[in-house]
Formats: C-alpha cells, structure tokens, sequence
C-alpha cells in the first residue's frame, strides 16, 4: 500500500524525469516483467504465425512451438532483467530451469495450448482472437509462479 500512496503523490500533469526515475526504481520488477513480457508475447505470436501461416502447420501445433520459443525468451529475460537470479552452481542454476520450464509447461498446458485448443477446435473462435486471450491469462499465471515460486528471493 506505501507504493501505491506515492504514485497518488505524484503530479501527473507536471511530471519530471525524476518523477519517471522515482516510479521505474520503486516499481522495476513489475515495469521490467511487463516490458518483456510483452516481448515475449511478441516472439510467440511473431513464431505463431510462422508456424501457423508461412509453413501452414496446425494451429494447436504451431500454438505449441510458439510457446517454446516465448518460454526461452522467457527464461532468459527473466532471470537477468526482471527478478536479477543470481544462482551459483550448475545444481541451483538447472533447479532454477526446470522450476521456471515445469511453470511454464504447466500455464502452457493450461493456457497457451489448452485453452487455445478449445476455443478454436470446439468452440470455433479466431485464432487471432484465442490467441489474445490466452496470452493475457499466461502472463498473469506466469507471473504469479516466476515471483513466488522459481525466482523467490529467500529470506
């Protein structure tokens, strides 16, 4: 609650580059995963429709292949720029993988591929829009498990 009471102190009609600074320094985890997430959406729908449109694969494969590419992205722009994981050793370094790519193949599952699936097999959405849909519920799910479970700071 403090952070959001300065954001309510700020003159938003006089705003300065300090002001700026102020607010990126105080909210740079959630401003960092926002930005690379929305990259990561990039990737997975810039390789969606490679799949999808340029090789004609299925839309639930392509979908699928999609996801693996944002999920390395993912990974990588996590770990450096979002939650700064400093691991040390190779054992905590691939707990650290496996936990970040078992989240994500469960979201995948659950959002990017499952939920996709039934809305454009059964319930005959636009892919377009299914994939709109889905991505929003993948970065909030993902989100949720990269801050609390794979790149939780210990105490």
């Amino acid at each position: 609650m403090d952070k959001l009471k300065k954001l309510k102190e700020i003159d938003w009609r006089h705003l300065k580059w300090k002001d700026i600074k102020d607010i990126y320094v105080e909210f740079k985890e959630i401003i960092n995963y926002l930005v690379f997430g929305v990259l990561a959406t990039g990737v997975n729908f810039i390789s969606y429709f490679i799949f999808a449109r340029v090789f004609n694969i299925d839309e639930v494969v392509s979908s699928g292949l999609s996801w693996f590419c944002s999920v390395v992205f993912a990974y990588t722009t996590n770990k450096i720029f979002v939650f700064d994981s400093k691991t040390k050793g190779k054992k905590a370094l691939l707990k650290e993988c496996v936990s970040f790519f078992t989240a994500r193949i469960i979201s995948g599952i659950l959002c990017d591929v499952g939920t996709f699936a039934v809305m454009v097999k059964v319930l005959h959405i636009n892919d377009v829009i299914s994939k709109i849909v889905t991505q929003v519920m993948v970065v909030i799910v993902n989100y949720i498990f990269s801050k609390f479970i794979v790149f939780k700071k210990d105490k």
